[in-house]
């Protein structure tokens, strides 16, 4: 999974990541994107390492692109992020970040601090991001349509998605709100629209607005994921040992670090759940679409389990958990052998039975 952070200037990104990586923070300045590789905290997989004493545990992960924050002020700053803005273009998730936090020493984009009118102003390049690679395409496709073509028929029918694609931007409206088919979705994948992708907001705030509540559904609608993170403090929490951290974070009345509400938000976004498996002395989440059949998941830990699928031996981490054994587990009838079309749950412990 594969996730881009995108934020105005002095907008606290680079920060968040250096909590959740542990990477030092990058140079003013700097105009590289910057890659971390973030794993998925899972306290599941906390309990069955205790439970099943692993040699090995493997938890999801999350690959991180930052990229070097956006001034919109001028024609230079402009040029430079669309060069960022069209490098991300294969990512899965974009997450925007907003400042909210006032300090005199970081100097403020625009010279004042206003989350939703960043948010707008980011929103607004990713739309024309795409028109422009919108009418690219047409322009491509008018001269190509004309062609008596083994694709004719095909670049007629992208051309005429493409203009309703084109329509929905001048309308201020995302890639997403035209798309009305999975064949429609398929014919333009590949073009790696931003504004057809999900999208999360983080608003970075400061010590004293842990509990405040940002309204952005002028912007976005409710079905995406709004966090809030004081990137400032998690960093210094990312700093400190376990149980320094524990002390200062009750102290504070944080009862999550950054990393837990940042990947819930990124796996809210996507869809994705996670499956669990115990194979050759490793104990291993595996994450997947919400919707995902067995015969699939079996293929996400090897083609070969895929092909030659038999049955999934499958049960929840909370039965386990609440009946303390796998011997308790079977007595209670709570063990399940699951078929190729078996729907995989959130927090189901697998073991596939197959032949090849």
């Amino acid at each position: 999974m594969k996730v881009a952070l995108l934020g105005l200037l002095q907008s606290g990104k680079s920060t968040i990541l250096a909590s959740l990586s542990g990477k030092a923070i990058p140079a003013i300045g700097a105009t590289a994107i910057e890659e971390a590789i973030v794993p998925v905290p899972d306290e599941r997989l906390d309990w069955l390492t205790e439970y099943y004493k692993p040699k090995k545990t493997t938890y999801a992960t999350i690959d991180c692109l930052d990229l070097p924050g956006f001034n919109f002020a001028d024609e230079h700053g402009r040029a430079a992020a669309r060069r960022l803005i069209n490098q991300i273009r294969t990512v899965e998730l974009l997450v925007l970040v907003v400042r909210a936090f006032e300090n005199p020493a970081v100097p403020a984009y625009r010279n004042s601090v206003n989350p939703a009118r960043d948010l707008a102003e980011l929103q607004t390049e990713l739309l024309l991001a795409d028109l422009e690679l919108v009418a690219t395409r047409i322009e491509k496709l008018e001269k190509q349509v004309h062609k008596p073509t083994k694709t004719q028929a095909h670049d007629k029918a992208e051309l005429a998605l493409q203009k309703k694609l084109q329509e929905a931007i001048e309308s201020e409206k995302p890639i997403s709100s035209a798309i009305e088919t999975d064949a429609e979705r398929e014919m333009i994948k590949s073009l790696g629209f931003l504004t057809l992708k999900p999208i999360a907001v983080a608003v970075n705030v400061g010590e004293d607005q842990l509990d405040e509540k940002f309204d952005f559904s002028d912007r976005i609608d409710g079905s995406v994921p709004v966090i809030t993170i004081s990137a400032k403090l998690e960093y210094e929490l990312a700093q400190l040992d376990a149980d320094s951290r524990a002390e200062f974070m009750a102290d504070l009345g944080i009862t999550e670090p950054a990393a837990g509400k940042f990947v819930k938000s990124c796996y809210s976004a996507l869809g994705l759940v996670s499956f669990l498996t115990v194979v050759s002395n490793e104990l291993r989440a595996w994450p997947i679409k919400q919707g995902t059949i067995a015969v699939d998941a079996a293929g996400k830990v090897h083609t070969d389990i895929k092909r030659g699928f038999i049955r999934a031996e499958t049960f929840a981490f909370n039965d386990l958990k609440a009946l303390g054994s796998e011997k308790a587990l079977k007595a209670a009838g709570k063990i399940r052998l699951e078929g190729k079309d078996y729907v995989v749950q959130d927090g189901d412990i697998i073991n596939f039975r197959f032949n090849v």
